[in-house]
């Protein structure tokens, strides 16, 4: 095994594909990663200690998997193609603290897995993957949607996803997802990576970024988190229009309705000509709060 190139380097990445006739599947967004350093930052990115237990998101044919294999306690990693099955249980037999399902994370019981699969379900449970592009929101809202304690997640999205997961309030990026992932994690731009480090190179750069939960506590809380988080998306449904504009849309235009919410942004001290951009999630918080409390919301 001493000698056996990682599967992680460019070389060994070809020769497994070579092998197995392996050519990478657009419509499952497979880049293959082959850049030993790369894929060793990310484990350092995320702390991995053996003291964890770590799920991975579509491994691919286990270069990350098999770094992560080295400095975790137990891997969980879980793959939607199911023709790279076998080549991960073959590429990954040296390792004992791995075990591989045929599984979509969208549609997994995450709870259940973590309670069957792991030895000691209590061990910190962290997240690493490199997602797929085109899935990456919804991903991220599952696993936070999840009722799971999750120590970190680190993952690897495309560039300006990170952007938008790490923005401040009147930035383009800020947003919907922004506020989302605010409210129950931090999130930090860990590094980029370039293209060129893919099999085959993405039209885009990409960027890790590291999740942990909160340490402090939202100043106020919402009467309804799944309707605050409706009412956001439709505060941002048309970025270029003020919040005025954009509540009216999303609450109601009728001349009662538009005196309640006027009274209520001046309240708040908030201008009806601001852009939902401008808002931080205390404000839009209050803000929902204030609405249904004149049963507008």
């Amino acid at each position: 095994m001493s000698n056996t190139p990682e599967i992680g380097s460019r070389t060994r990445t070809r020769a497994i594909m070579e092998k197995y006739g392996i050519h990478t599947k657009k419509g499952f967004g497979q880049n293959f990663l082959t850049d030993l350093n790369v894929l060793k930052n990310i484990v350092s990115a995320a702390e991995i200690t053996r003291d964890d237990n770590v799920i991975e998101i579509g491994p691919g044919i286990g270069a990350l998997t098999e770094q992560l294999a080295q400095a975790a306690g137990e891997v969980l990693a879980l793959e939607i193609d199911q023709d790279l099955i076998p080549v991960l249980a073959e590429v990954l037999a040296p390792y004992d603290n791995v075990t591989v399902l045929n599984q979509d994370v969208l549609q997994a019981n995450l709870p259940e897995l973590i309670k069957q699969q792991f030895t000691d379900p209590s061990r910190p449970i962290k997240v690493v993957a490199n997602l797929p592009y085109y899935i990456t929101s919804p991903i991220l809202m599952n696993l936070l949607a999840a009722p799971v304690d999750w120590a970190a997640i680190c993952v690897m999205m495309q560039k300006e996803v990170a952007q938008r997961l790490t923005a401040q309030p009147g930035t383009k990026q800020y947003g919907a997802l922004t506020l989302a992932i605010e409210y129950q994690m931090t999130a930090e731009i860990a590094f980029n990576v370039s293209r060129r480090v893919f099999v085959p190179a993405p039209n885009v750069d990409s960027a890790i970024v590291v999740l942990r939960p909160r340490t402090t506590p939202l100043p106020v809380q919402p009467f309804n988190k799944q309707k605050l988080f409706g009412f956001i998306r439709g505060c941002f449904a048309h970025r270029r229009k003020s919040l005025w504009n954009n509540l009216q849309v999303t609450v109601g235009k009728q001349p009662a309705v538009k005196e309640k919410m006027q009274a209520i942004l001046t309240a708040l001290a908030i201008s009806p000509q601001t852009r939902p951009e401008r808002l931080t999630l205390e404000q839009f918080i209050e803000l929902a709060n204030a609405l249904h409390a004149a049963q507008l919301l």
